[in-house]
């Protein structure tokens, strides 16, 4: 469930404003490195859980000296 928030972005919108390719983003939300809601084809992010979500892979492969 994607948490409340005011804006969700499809993908093209979410990669965009990430800088990333949508293939990237789009593999990172089937692996479920990061969240997405899917609604048929399409992808929906919500901007903060995100961006949260790779601060959070970022601090642990910082963390494990996988710079």
């Amino acid at each position: 469930m994607l948490p409340t928030t005011t804006h969700i972005l499809s993908l093209p919108r979410m990669a965009r404003r990430l800088g990333v390719s949508q293939r990237w983003l789009r593999g990172q939300a089937d692996s479920e490195r990061v969240p997405c809601h899917r609604a048929g084809h399409r992808y929906l992010f919500a901007p903060e859980a995100v961006e949260r979500a790779l601060a959070s892979i970022a601090a642990r492969e910082k963390g494990s000296g996988n710079e």
